[in-house]
């Protein structure tokens, strides 16, 4: 019975991954984490980016990572932010350009999406507080179909959010620029440049702090 228990150790050990023994036993899975998951998991794979080191639950997020690592790597700030267009709820076309000069927050969501609600009615605060010492919000919805514009526009309505509302449904839309992965997904802009960004599980007191730091 010894020698089993000793073989059956022997073998976990051996199959333990090689990275295992550098690196942690447990860690916090950078494609988990977008999805809001904030508990560290066991690591059952290892990734590397950029001379980082990422250490995920499981061989899907691993692929996942590969795939498009900018989406889940821990970002580069500040960084310049992409060329993208989205339309205002009248049809007219706006692009990055209507940043220049301001300070903003851009949050994509979706009305099906029940953490963007939370997120919006916090950002309607945010708004009420510093649009006045120039804080600009811009709600990017990420509804498709025909009947998108009615549907935001009732549901903005509902939750009676006062700031600019978009629809992201562009050839190419802007959430696949900013290569975002869950939403709620948050970015505050200014001098054309991505200064901070929030994704997954959202700490809102942070961001009233980059908010209130980038104002001066």
């Amino acid at each position: 019975m010894k020698r089993i228990v000793l073989l059956v150790a022997t073998l976990m050990v051996w199959a333990w991954p090689s990275y295992a023994k550098d690196g942690p036993r447990k860690a916090l899975c950078p494609v988990c984490a977008v999805r809001g998951e904030m508990e560290k998991e066991v690591v059952r794979a290892h990734a590397e980016h950029d001379g980082k080191a990422y250490y995920l639950c499981s061989k899907n997020c691993k692929k996942e990572f590969d795939a498009d690592p900018l989406a889940y790597a821990r970002p580069k700030l500040p960084r310049p932010l992409p060329d993208f267009s989205v339309e205002a709820l009248d049809g007219d076309v706006v692009n990055q350009t209507l940043t220049k000069g301001k300070l903003v927050l851009l949050d994509f969501w979706a009305t099906w999406c029940k953490p963007c609600v939370y997120m919006m009615s916090r950002l309607q605060v945010l708004y009420d507080a510093y649009a006045k010492k120039g804080l600009m919000v811009m709600g990017v919805s990420i509804d498709d179909g025909k009947d998108r514009v009615k549907k935001i526009e009732k549901f903005v309505d509902k939750i009676d959010v006062t700031y600019p509302v978009y629809s992201d449904a562009r050839p190419t839309p802007a959430w696949h620029t900013f290569k975002v992965k869950a939403i709620p997904a948050l970015f505050l802009i200014k001098d054309q440049e991505i200064v901070a960004q929030w994704l997954g599980n959202i700490d809102h007191a942070d961001m009233e702090s980059e908010i209130r730091k980038h104002l001066h």
